[in-house]
């Protein structure tokens, strides 16, 4: 197996050394994937919460599939319910909202789907949107769209990590800022 560079970033106190990868020439990400990582996500959810507290919101909101466990056990730790919009359709979601993305980890175009049953249970909801990673926005553009559509309302938006410029994501709570590697 190759040795990769990696970046060390500390999140809610946990030094994670995250592995370089190319998404385009000349230019690698820091990956974090918290799968798995139960320490990690334990650690960061109770981060996430705290930052959060002072903020009234009913539902949280996120996209598959990287950050569920963090959407769960932020879930666990503040008594809120979760959402998890989807990436492909399944025919018991009904008539599923449906957003389209871009996204830097996978290179294409991909949907975000809200099921119908979570469709009733954002209506009129004041939302947290929740995500382990903003890079590009492309997802949390989704994510809002699918919000409006549904009829709820984003009062807040919060991610492990923003990535890229840091100064594009002064209005999201997060732990850690991860740079892009341009060679």
């Amino acid at each position: 197996m190759k040795e990769r560079e990696t970046f060390t970033v500390e999140m809610a106190g946990i030094h994670r050394d995250l592995r370089l990868f190319e998404v385009a020439p000349g230019l690698r990400i820091a990956l974090l994937n918290i799968l798995g990582d139960t320490e990690l996500v334990d650690a960061c959810a109770a981060a996430l919460a705290a930052k959060t507290s002072h903020i009234d919101y009913d539902v949280i909101v996120t996209a598959e599939s990287k950050s569920i466990p963090l959407a769960h056990e932020m879930a666990v730790k503040t008594k809120k319910p979760y959402v998890v919009l989807r990436k492909s359709y399944k025919f018991y979601m009904g008539e599923a909202i449906e957003a389209r993305t871009n996204s830097i980890t996978t290179g294409a175009t991909q949907s975000l789907f809200l099921d119908e049953k979570d469709h009733l249970l954002m209506q009129g909801k004041r939302v947290l949107i929740l995500d382990d990673v903003i890079s590009t926005g492309s997802t949390l553009e989704g994510m809002r769209s699918i919000i409006a559509q549904a009829g709820a309302k984003v009062v807040a938006e919060a991610a492990i990590c923003t990535e890229g410029d840091s100064d594009q994501w002064n209005g999201i709570i997060s732990l850690a800022h991860l740079p892009l590697f341009k060679d």
